[in-house]
């Protein structure tokens, strides 16, 4: 996305609300924290969840399939998975950690509006 496209009315989503929406021909999670908007990957990088159908907790959405976390404002894992010990160890080996893709997001004349990807975090986060 090199501009940005509207996807909605600024109320189209309550505090605390998310839901896949249509960009253009790209699909993207869209998340509403107080009055600021966040638009992310529908679809988490560990097992391909389903993100609107988990949980919003501020900014850190949490995948329904495995529990995956992820913090909207910028992509980042906050946990992986939370199966335990050696499990996450190994599920850790074969598909390590990939932060959630994200995307700019404004509201402009009462209609919100999502542009490019941001940057992704550069460090690598560790398993939880």
């Amino acid at each position: 996305m090199n501009e940005f496209i509207d996807v909605g009315a600024a109320d189209l989503l309550a505090d605390g609300a998310m839901a896949t929406v249509q960009a253009g021909e790209r699909e993207v999670l869209l998340a509403r924290v107080g009055d600021r908007y966040y638009a992310a990957e529908p679809r988490c990088p560990h097992m391909r969840g389903e993100l609107s159908k988990g949980t919003l907790e501020g900014t850190i959405v949490t995948c329904p399939v495995h529990h995956s976390r992820f913090d909207l404002a910028d992509g980042r894992v906050v946990r992986w998975t939370d199966w335990p010990g050696i499990l996450v160890s190994m599920a850790t080996v074969i598909q390590p950690p990939r932060p959630l893709a994200v995307y700019e997001v404004k509201v402009e004349e009462g209609r919100v509006l999502v542009g490019g990807a941001l940057p992704r975090p550069a460090e690598p986060v560790a398993a939880q």
